[in-house]
């Protein structure tokens, strides 16, 4: 198997272990428990809460794809009520039990590859990964949490690839609405243009959108062309090509380790965001 065939399996492997997260039920409960109002934002707090720190524009800037007024108001909401340090402790305080609910097993065999997982996170290269940096600056757990702590760096490993990938539409002067438009290539049974509108794009971003995706004759008629469809398998391909490295410094071995505790749970990893959120929030995990 190449390294770009072994990416893909274990960037697949990534968003599985750890997306579900952000739409679980108890740490959703936790965030709210802060005194956040119905825990509401806990997605853009808990994830984008490493970065806050420099303000609502630098995380808009690394979200990329998400609209800046609904991050703002989320990020914004966190500082009313708590902090993002107690913000990701309440997220921190889910996720063990959130993995022994799909299967008992997955801690402790997650737990036997915290000292690969940090060694590859700290090999990698901060450059242009400002997400992946925050949150690989964040204090770690101690020896007595040795599952958390190999989730946490598999979450920096994921936030490498979703920085990488941002470079890469960056690099192509992709907007914000135009790679949520371009996404619709990479899944099936998604209505048009819900990707874009789900991350906050309205009617006047989907119309600039469409016509700037035209323009570089990626999309005729507000439907993605040949070319369109073609230039986003592209992006993907690169996606990966680059995050080979990663995973190499992970090993061979340790990545098929990886690979093989969550892919017999993909199902139910889908099912738990299903229940919480509706089956089509993460398209990443989704075909």
């Amino acid at each position: 198997m190449s390294w770009n065939e072994l990416a893909q399996r274990a960037s697949r492997a990534s968003h599985d272990l750890v997306g579900w997260i952000y739409w679980d039920p108890q740490a959703i409960k936790n965030y709210a428990d802060l005194g956040v109002p119905d825990g509401l934002g806990y997605y853009a707090a808990s994830r984008f809460g490493p970065l806050a720190g420099a303000g609502n524009e630098v995380v808009a800037a690394s979200a990329y794809s998400i609209n800046p007024t609904f991050l703002g108001m989320a990020l914004d909401l966190c500082r009313q009520h708590t902090s993002f340090e107690d913000t990701l402790a309440a997220r921190n305080a889910a996720v063990v039990p959130g993995l022994a609910a799909i299967d008992p097993a997955l801690p402790d065999r997650l737990a036997l590859l915290v000292q690969p997982l940090w060694d590859a996170a700290d090999q990698l290269h901060h450059g242009a990964r400002a997400l992946f940096a925050a949150h690989r600056a964040q204090p770690r757990p101690g020896p007595d949490q040795p599952a958390l702590s190999a989730w946490l760096a598999i979450n920096c490993l994921r936030e490498w690839r979703g920085d990488t990938h941002w470079a890469l539409c960056a690099a192509a002067d992709l907007g914000p609405t135009e790679v949520g438009l371009l996404h619709d290539a990479m899944v099936t049974g998604y209505e048009v243009e819900w990707i874009a509108r789900s991350r906050g794009a309205d009617d006047a971003a989907i119309e600039k959108g469409w016509a700037r995706l035209t323009a570089k004759g990626l999309a005729s008629q507000k439907s993605l062309t040949d070319a369109g469809r073609q230039f986003r398998q592209e992006l993907e391909d690169q996606t990966d090509q680059l995050c080979g490295q990663m995973w190499q410094l992970l090993g061979e071995e340790n990545t098929l380790e990886l690979c093989a505790l969550a892919e017999p749970h993909h199902q139910a990893f889908l099912d738990r965001i299903d229940a919480t959120a509706g089956p089509q929030w993460m398209p990443a995990v989704r075909d």
